[in-house]
């Protein structure tokens, strides 16, 4: 591939990678606004996020071997026209219940993106190359994430809600002009075979099945049922893929891959260990340390920027120092800064709650790039898809994860009460209790990183 080709190829990625976070935090931001307007009820506007993470949930897996079967750049192409057509029809939305409906149109273009673009990445650069490339590719992610609520606060506070989905536009639409014209290969290692429908009927209801019950978790005996069923369907989703010809996952990749194997399991704790730590935090700025949103969003922003800016630095050290070392390295840092912050107090001062944000960002940095280039550059080229669209589930298995852990201690600890200064007290227990989960978390992903150690280096 030509240098030219390699660098359009890196500009998409990147900015589909800033796109889509940046619309989901700042989205966020946007729910209150959006609710006056259409009346909406609280149930509603919880959907508006949740109906987007489900269908990005689902379809995943389907898309990243979609992208194996009739070409990774065709999909990702398609997937950000799905996402931008969607945005610009939810700037005209007329109800509630369009936003919700649009907002899972979204979602399926989100996961054609997601899930072919790191494939992509692999893909277009050599080896040597790799970890530096896939570390700017998750630097925008983060950047992403970062700028969302900063620049949608203000879009909105501005221009109302609309204009953040009017911002879809020009964005996507350059993005997809420009993977159009400059983006001259394509990679379609797995052509003519046929793709496994009925793995995803399976998959799709299960994965629906999950987030409800992980959801409603506080709400009843009926919401374990939905967690009980999902984890069935899972189980006979993982049976039907160990037995089918051209399976939507390669269940051979986790049986006799042990460094695809592990590097997906650290995955898999890593996010699960630090998806809630910004939950808590931000409650414990606002209703122990006294906050305003604003304030405890400002100090909040400075972990996803120590991670856009240590990222590329990640990556390209992983380049030259072996990859799975320097992941197991980030991910010890996170057990860390976890177990430390499991230490704070109503008096612990606001330096030390931005040193740790700082320390945890540089840990998570320091394991995200070199783990995804280990996950991509253990499998064949024609499993790139399907490893690409593991590695986004196993990050929404990982976020479930923590919120069912962080549901279940607040259950337990708080009895459903909200925090006030009358329950302070149990919400500092209850959030101590879950960072030193989320730190033994961490470990256990130690264990997993380290075990492939020989392997991956």
């Amino acid at each position: 591939m030509s240098r030219s080709s390699r660098r359009a190829t890196l500009f998409v990625v990147c900015m589909a990678h800033f796109l889509m976070p940046f619309m989901m935090s700042a989205v966020g931001v946007a729910l209150p606004v959006m609710g006056r307007e259409f009346s909406a009820s609280a149930m509603q506007l919880g959907l508006v996020e949740m109906t987007y993470v489900l269908s990005a949930s689902i379809f995943l897996l389907a898309m990243g071997r979609m992208g194996d079967i009739y070409g990774r750049r065709k999909v990702f192409q398609l997937g950000i026209l799905v996402f931008t057509l969607a945005g610009g029809i939810l700037s005209q939305a007329w109800s509630i219940e369009a936003v919700i409906g649009l907002r899972f149109l979204q979602g399926v273009g989100g996961a054609m993106v997601m899930a072919t673009s790191m494939a992509m990445v692999v893909s277009a650069f050599p080896p040597e190359e790799r970890g530096k490339a896939l570390g700017i590719a998750i630097a925008s992610v983060y950047a992403g994430i970062s700028f969302g609520p900063f620049f949608g606060g203000i879009l909105v506070a501005a221009f109302g809600w609309r204009s953040l989905f009017y911002l879809v536009i020009p964005l996507g639409l350059l993005t997809f002009v420009v993977a159009r014209i400059k983006m001259h290969d394509e990679w379609v290692e797995a052509a003519g075979e046929p793709f496994d429908w009925i793995g995803l009927l399976i998959y799709g209801p299960s994965i629906l099945l999950l987030i409800a019950g992980v959801s409603n978790l506080n709400k009843g005996i009926w919401a374990w049922g939905l967690l009980l069923a999902a984890n069935l369907g899972l189980v006979f989703f993982v049976r039907w893929e160990s037995r089918t010809g051209y399976p939507l996952l390669n269940i051979d990749l986790l049986r006799n891959n042990r460094v695809f194997a592990l590097s997906s399991l650290a995955a898999l704790f890593n996010y699960a260990a630090t998806f809630g730590v910004t939950f808590f935090l931000s409650l414990y700025l606002q209703y122990v340390k006294g906050m305003d949103p604003q304030q405890a969003g400002t100090m909040l922003i400075a972990q996803p920027i120590v991670q856009t800016l240590l990222s590329p630095f990640c990556g390209r050290l992983s380049d030259r120092v072996p990859a799975s070392l320097v992941a197991t390295g980030g991910m010890a840092l996170g057990a860390i800064g976890l177990a430390l912050a499991a230490t704070l107090t109503a008096d612990s001062s606001l330096l030390l709650v931005l040193l740790l944000l700082v320390f945890l960002g540089a840990g998570f940095a320091l394991f995200s790039s070199p783990n995804v280039s280990i996950i991509m550059g253990s499998v064949e080229s024609r499993y790139l898809g399907i490893a690409s669209g593991l590695n986004s589930s196993v990050r929404t298995l990982g976020m479930m994860t923590s919120m069912m852990i962080i549901t279940l201690i607040f259950s337990y600890l708080m009895h459903g009460q909200p925090v006030t200064a009358e329950t302070q007290p149990a919400f500092l227990s209850s959030m101590r209790l879950a960072l030193l989960i989320f730190s033994g978390l961490c470990l256990i992903g130690i264990g997993c990183s380290f075990g492939r150690l020989r392997r991956a280096a």
